[in-house]
């Protein structure tokens, strides 16, 4: 049996991280502290390095320089199991090679807590049940994945992650085949179990104004370099945006205290 893993503070350390793509330097020289518990923005201009930060801090790249630490360790010498157990990712994008159902994708989650011959016990299928529930595609349990709308699909794939139960969650644009109810019940959710259950969330996102509804944190990235960090307040300003965009935007702040972004219209 694998034991659980011991967090200290920070849960994630990256320290002078950089990835390349052959001669393409995608991730440079990137510092940056996530403590356990945090809810954590990833934003920027396209390439800019967010998809490939969420596979560093996955486990999934191996840093060409520098090290990533989960939890005062080197990433990489996690056995796969732990890392498993810790982290949970949530894909832009998720390619089924298998005619699975809803529930059997889920159960899927359960893969990391299993032991023995791997079958999946009463309580597995109960976390499994739950995480469903929570993302309402229990009512879907039975249908095949093929059947199912973008929306749902992406439903299925953050319950099959919370059905991992894992201290860390990564999501890469989570609400992008989402309308607009069902992103904010996920978005909803995420919140919940941050604020209940201490899990850290990790999530790039391209809407700036959701960030800040449910982020207390935001870094932007550009040409691989983090070049802006802090609570939405202090990195969501016009000058700020327009200098990591090159695009001219209006900022105003709600009644809530919460920064709006909206860009100018050109004509």
């Amino acid at each position: 049996m694998t034991a659980p893993l011991e967090v200290t503070a920070p849960l994630l350390d990256l320290e002078r991280v950089s990835f390349a793509y052959g001669r393409r330097l995608a991730v440079r020289e990137l510092s940056l502290q996530i403590a356990e518990g945090e809810m954590l923005a990833i934003a920027g201009p396209n390439g800019s390095g967010k998809s490939t930060l969420l596979a560093l801090l996955s486990g999934v790249r191996r840093p060409s320089a520098g090290v990533v630490r989960l939890a005062g360790k080197d990433l990489q010498r996690y056995d796969r199991r732990t890392v498993a157990r810790t982290v949970a990712v949530v894909p832009q994008e998720s390619a089924i090679a298998f005619p699975y159902r809803v529930g059997e994708m889920v159960l899927i989650g359960r893969a990391p807590h299993l032991e023995g011959i791997g079958l999946e016990s009463a309580r597995d299928v109960a976390v499994a049940e739950d995480a469903m529930r929570r993302t309402g595609v229990l009512p879907l349990a039975d249908r095949p994945l093929g059947e199912l709308s973008g929306g749902e699909r992406q439903r299925v794939i953050v319950a099959r992650a919370l059905a991992q139960e894992p201290r860390l969650l990564l999501l890469d644009e989570p609400t992008t085949f989402l309308d607009l109810r069902h992103a904010i019940e996920i978005l909803d959710l995420l919140a919940e179990l941050n604020q209940r259950e201490r899990l850290t969330v990790v999530a790039v996102l391209h809407d700036l104004t959701i960030a800040a509804m449910y982020f207390r944190r935001i870094v932007f990235l550009r040409d691989g370099a983090l070049v802006s960090d802090g609570p939405p307040t202090d990195v969501l300003t016009e000058p700020n945006l327009r200098s990591i965009f090159d695009a001219d935007v209006r900022v105003r702040i709600d009644e809530d205290g919460l920064p709006l972004v909206r860009p100018r219209r050109r004509l």
